[in-house]
């Protein structure tokens, strides 16, 4: 069986030779934001089957590309499309792409997602600023043996959306008169959405917003030494109240397209400051 680090080796020769040199900040797009990309100049554009050993995104409305660039001025690696648990993958096919930017010279890693608002003062099309997070996948991507060289076996997570970056944050929405939420993300394994139960738990246990994802990403890149700055996208209403309507991916990739546009221009104004 091909090891984490083989197949990191193998993924970090595909791509060094097709960027022309190292990045200083990594972003990961969820669903329906893969528009955010075109903020990238001067772009290397890499399907991810054309990377060694690299997973490949299910996801239908995830391109499935590395985009490696500038942002103002700064070099950039973008993933239009994420590895989520839900699909089957294992927590080595999560880390790969991490480990991959911590190769490739990132120190931050910001990431984005679109989730369910479990707060009733949310709505649709809302910008969450993640202050904190909790984990109710029901699995740790760290859980196996522990490689020292890449982290600690218990990584401290009291600072996992790193506070620094959160008062950038807040200072670049501030400036760029963009209204934004700030609130606790809870992550569930899916792909099923939550049932109203669900919904009105996570938001007692102290949940502003619930999606699939951003959660194992973060432990990973605290793990291997990245500082993280994460963004919801709210595309529905997930209260899970008398009132709760159903959902469906089609409105949640349409008003993560709109919404996603607001963060793409927060995007040239934050990558300098992180």
């Amino acid at each position: 069986m091909t090891s984490l680090m083989e197949r990191l080796a193998r993924a970090e020769a595909s791509v060094v030779p097709r960027i022309g040199g190292p990045v200083e900040v990594a972003i990961i797009l969820g669903t329906g934001l893969g528009g955010v990309a075109d903020a990238v100049q001067a772009s290397t554009v890499i399907p991810y089957e054309q990377i060694d050993a690299f997973p490949r995104s299910t996801v239908a409305s995830h391109a499935g590309r590395l985009v490696v660039g500038t942002i103002a001025q700064r070099r950039v690696a973008v993933m239009q499309g994420r590895f989520h648990f839900y699909e089957g993958w294992k927590a080595d096919d999560i880390k790969l792409p991490i480990y991959l930017f911590k190769r490739l010279g990132a120190r931050t890693l910001i990431i984005t997602n679109a989730a369910g608002g479990l707060n009733p003062d949310y709505k649709a099309g809302d910008i969450m600023l993640i202050t904190d997070h909790m984990n109710f996948i029901g699995i740790n991507p760290l859980v196996g043996e522990n490689d020292e060289k890449i982290g600690p076996r218990f990584p401290d997570m009291s600072n996992a959306h790193d506070r620094d970056l959160l008062d950038v944050a807040r200072k670049v929405a501030k400036e760029a008169d963009q209204p934004i939420r700030e609130g606790i993300y809870a992550a569930v394994i899916g792909p099923s959405l939550e049932t109203s139960a669900e919904r009105r738990f996570l938001r007692l246990a102290g949940g502003d917003a619930v999606g699939m994802s951003t959660v194992p990403e973060t432990i990973i890149a605290k793990h291997c030494g990245l500082k993280v700055l994460a963004f919801s996208i709210i595309t529905n209403v997930a209260t899970g109240g008398p009132d709760q309507k159903p959902d469906t991916l089609g409105e949640i990739v349409r008003v993560a397209g709109i919404a996603g546009g607001k963060l793409a221009n927060l995007l040239p104004k934050l990558v300098p400051l992180v």
